[in-house]
């Protein structure tokens, strides 16, 4: 029994793919060099946990998992972080927002208060999963360390989340 891959990926579907890898390198550039700039208090937002969310609204569950999972990697190998974290919470981000995933509302959703509920909530669990790796129970509380690195984390990336939200809107 012989399997083609050429009959479920269309020139589309590898076309789509290949904008969201430069995306993704694209904000991995702007987050490895530009984002310490705009840091406050060493708390950057996370373009990479809206890329998921908008791949997952767009794609649904399934494929922004694996999308979410490359992503993850990615960041993971350009940034030396400890291989495999950002894979782990970036899969999880794909698929918590593939669930608000509804074929042809897409552009809607984004352009919509919706979207920057999912990505807050992306966000907390994203960092909430990220940060268990780096918790060290002796140095803080573990309150202390949610509230900055958890809550104001989140809030920052969905205020950087409302730039596309606002694209998606003017572009009705």
């Amino acid at each position: 029994m012989k399997m083609s891959l050429n009959s479920s990926l269309t020139r589309n579907d590898i076309i789509r793919y290949f904008y969201y890898v430069i995306a993704a390198m694209l904000l991995i550039s702007i987050h490895i060099t530009v984002l310490d700039f705009i840091a406050i208090g060493n708390i950057t937002p996370d373009l990479l946990i809206i890329l998921v969310v908008i791949i997952a609204i767009y794609e649904g569950q399934f494929k922004a998992v694996f999308i979410g999972f490359f992503i993850g990697l990615l960041f993971d190998i350009f940034t030396f972080d400890v291989i495999g974290t950002n894979a782990l919470t970036k899969t999880v981000v794909a698929f918590f927002a593939g669930y608000f995933y509804q074929e042809g509302e897409a552009r809607k959703i984004i352009g919509s208060l919706k979207f920057l509920i999912i990505v807050f909530i992306a966000a907390m669990f994203h960092n909430a999963i990220y940060n268990i790796f780096y918790l060290k129970l002796s140095e803080a509380s573990f309150t202390h360390f949610f509230l900055l690195y958890g809550v104001a984390a989140s809030l920052y990336t969905t205020v950087i989340a409302v730039f596309p939200m606002l694209f998606r809107i003017t572009r009705k």
